[in-house]
């Protein structure tokens, strides 16, 4: 099964709102890649990837012409770049994209594209509505409310050595 990584971009972040900015990358082999190298880095724009493909293959065909090593050799040797291309190629695009403002939200498990989708938005819905999560809500800073138990009065104070973590107190300081 392949499979799928999930890519968000930061500035529009992981809200209902841009999830059609979402890009899902399959991990394999791609083949148009391994066939096509350079007009398939061209394709999915990876300029950078692109112009380094071109200069490794012809940096290793003048080094082993320069070699003197036969015509046959050569092409093999071109043919198992294009096969670690086609291996790599999806590594280059989540290079890609980690370079640009992007971040990798899940990682997912499916036989093909539409059931990859699917089984994301099950989890990632899921994750926001058991974490109680609503994206128009905005977090003011403010303090909680304190607690009253119904007669006027104010609950006793937790004693000190039952608290754990950096602020032993509440609203101690740093």
């Amino acid at each position: 099964m392949p499979v799928y990584t999930i890519h968000a971009p930061l500035a529009a972040g992981a809200d209902l709102r841009s999830t059609d900015r979402f890009v899902f990358i399959r991990d394999g082999f791609h083949f148009w890649a391994a066939v096509l190298g350079a007009v398939w880095l061209a394709w999915h724009r990876l300029w950078l990837a692109m112009l380094g493909w071109i200069a490794l293959m012809i940096v290793v065909d003048v080094l082993l012409v320069r070699i003197g090593i036969g015509g046959g050799t050569i092409a093999l040797v071109d043919l198992l770049l294009a096969v670690l291309l086609g291996l790599e190629a999806s590594s280059l695009k989540r290079w890609s994209y980690s370079r640009g403002k992007w971040r990798q939200l899940d990682v997912v498990v499916a036989d093909d594209l539409d059931a990859a989708e699917r089984r994301f938005f099950e989890r990632w819905a899921a994750r926001r509505s058991d974490l109680g999560y609503d994206n128009y809500t905005v977090d003011r800073g403010a303090a909680p409310p304190t607690r009253d138990n119904g007669n006027g009065q104010h609950p006793p104070p937790l004693p000190h050595a039952s608290i754990i973590g950096l602020f032993p107190e509440p609203g101690g300081g740093r």
